[in-house]
């Protein structure tokens, strides 16, 4: 089982949802950088279940340990690893579907890949192991942060409510004064309802969560196969329930022609090389081009719903699955800062990375 990303930034993350803990080990973060656990514990704090009632309603308060790697205020070099106990679980909640296999859950697939399954919340296939990545990719844009590269999630979409204005319209800081977490306040009240509603069916829905990154240098990203857009698709679709992912003009930009599409090159007042528009993404020849990088991440209705469901069992007898635990109506709300982490971990390996480009 792959339980580790990254090339020199790179993290190894262990645990099940209703183990003792999760955690996470960074290898090959710098010496020297200033660890701030208050600002760790606040992303963490943005994903933790519980934040309202159209989350999942398991109470943890997800406070991190630190076990290695920090001397004194500062990471050593050395590997980093964090922990993070889970204290309420409710195990008794899936022993309905040991012997069952829920749709579209991991079920199946685990249990014939591996032989066997931790059924209780889904053991590593649970969302719970994404706390994990969003210590580490904090850890990620403190890094980032002393080299001016700013990183901001946010939800567009949910169901067929969208958000229609583009970043450059937005005040993306808004999006921390909301559950839904959407910068537009009008928008946010109409799909926190709308997912409100969906809860109180006893099923759910998806959504799609928009990411922009600022400050990022000419240069990260490795040809032919590591590109940078790669490497942000390969981090956003490992992430539990998404779907889809494009960044740029994306398939909307199959819909244009190239005299409208291509972004024309000049150059400012300071001398700095820029494009006119930015159909690209601030991504060129898989490589950063200087310009705002931006993507889309599309997830899937939450599996688990409060409805029967046909199944089979283990045997391939036909079952009925009844829905039961706490369980988001709609993930993207906590997968801000999934996307977010997962977006710095990509960056921070790359920009090290990069420092070995050329002489």
């Amino acid at each position: 089982m792959s339980s580790t990303y990254g090339t020199i930034f790179k993290i190894s993350t262990f645990g099940e949802s209703h183990g003792p803990a999760i955690g996470v080990i960074i290898d090959g973060c710098p010496a020297g950088l200033a660890f701030d656990t208050d600002f760790i514990q606040h992303e963490l704090d943005r994903r933790k279940p519980g934040q309202s009632r159209i989350t999942t309603q398991r109470r943890e308060a997800d406070e991190f340990e630190v076990l290695s790697g920090v001397f004194e205020g500062y990471t050593q070099g050395t590997p980093i690893a964090l922990i993070i106990r889970n204290t309420d679980q409710r195990s008794k909640d899936y022993g309905h579907i040991s012997e069952q296999f829920r749709p579209s859950h991991a079920d199946y697939t685990y249990q014939t890949k591996y032989g066997s399954r931790d059924y209780r919340g889904g053991g590593r296939s649970s969302a719970r192991e994404t706390a994990a990545r969003v210590a580490a990719g904090a850890v990620a844009k403190l890094m980032l942060a002393q080299q001016g590269v700013q990183i901001t999630a946010y939800v567009s979409q949910v169901g067929k409510l969208k958000l229609e204005k583009p970043y450059s319209e937005l005040n993306l800081a808004l999006a921390e004064e909301n559950a839904v977490r959407c910068p537009d306040p009008e928008t946010a009240e109409q799909m926190f309802d709308y997912i409100d509603g969906i809860r109180k069916q006893g099923d759910s829905v998806g959504g799609i969560v928009d990411c922009v990154i600022k400050g990022a240098p000419v240069g990260l990203g490795e040809p032919v196969f590591d590109k940078l857009h790669a490497e942000l698709g390969k981090a956003m679709l490992s992430i539990n329930a998404v779907k889809g992912f494009e960044y740029g003009s994306g398939f909307a930009g199959v819909e244009q022609l190239g005299s409208t599409h291509n972004d024309e090159f000049y150059t400012d007042e300071s001398g700095r090389v820029r494009t006119k528009t930015n159909q690209s993404g601030g991504i060129q020849g898989g490589i950063s081009n200087g310009e705002d990088i931006y993507f889309r991440t599309a997830f899937k209705p939450v599996a688990t719903i409060m409805q029967d469901q046909d199944s089979v069992d283990v045997n391939g007898q036909p079952v009925t699955v009844s829905g039961k635990g706490r369980h988001d109506p709609c993930v993207v709300p906590r997968a801000v800062p999934i996307v977010e982490a997962m977006a710095a971990l990509v960056l921070a390996d790359l920009y090290l990375r990069n420092k070995v480009a050329k002489v």
